[in-house]
């Protein structure tokens, strides 16, 4: 019986994700824990963990984008410095909402900084039409001010 459940959970899991995600969730409520997909309900679980890490990762390429164009586009500069600080506020805002829900991913945003740089410079290079050699290859500022709500490169507070 109870290689049966796992063979309809499995087969779930790949023709309906949702509804085994639901099922699941069901199963955990009712403490079915002998019904339980665990080998998927492990895999998902390790998941979660990776898809904070991508999409923290994701912000912090966006906002070094910004920051760079921000910077250094300077034929653009006048018509776009709002939407870019617009951009520049939003990110540092969504990487703050990741942050409160898991503090202690902060490290894991360390680890990455110098990447996410690289990877936002190559980014803002091929936006801009720019050479990549006109963003420095050393970042702009440390993890902690590009994170800081007040401030933009180029402000007094430098």
């Amino acid at each position: 019986m109870v290689a049966e459940l796992r063979k309809i959970d499995k087969s779930l899991y790949e023709t309906d994700y949702n509804l085994w995600v639901l099922e699941t969730v069901d199963k955990l409520q009712r403490r079915e824990l002998g019904a339980l997909d665990w080998e998927n309900l492990i895999e998902e679980v390790i998941d979660l963990s990776r898809r904070d890490k991508k999409k923290l990762k994701s912000l912090l390429r966006l906002l070094v984008e910004h920051l760079l164009k921000l910077t250094y586009w300077e034929n653009e500069i006048e018509n776009n410095r709002g939407h870019w600080e617009a951009e520049i506020t939003n990110f540092r805002k969504l990487i703050q909402d990741e942050l409160t829900d898991s503090p202690s991913l902060k490290r894991y945003l360390q680890e990455v900084w110098q990447e996410c740089y690289q990877d936002g410079r190559e980014i803002a290079a091929k936006r801009s039409s720019l050479p990549l050699s006109a963003f420095p290859e050393t970042p702009i500022a440390n993890l902690e001010q590009a994170l800081d709500k007040d401030w933009f490169p180029g402000s007094l507070e430098d």
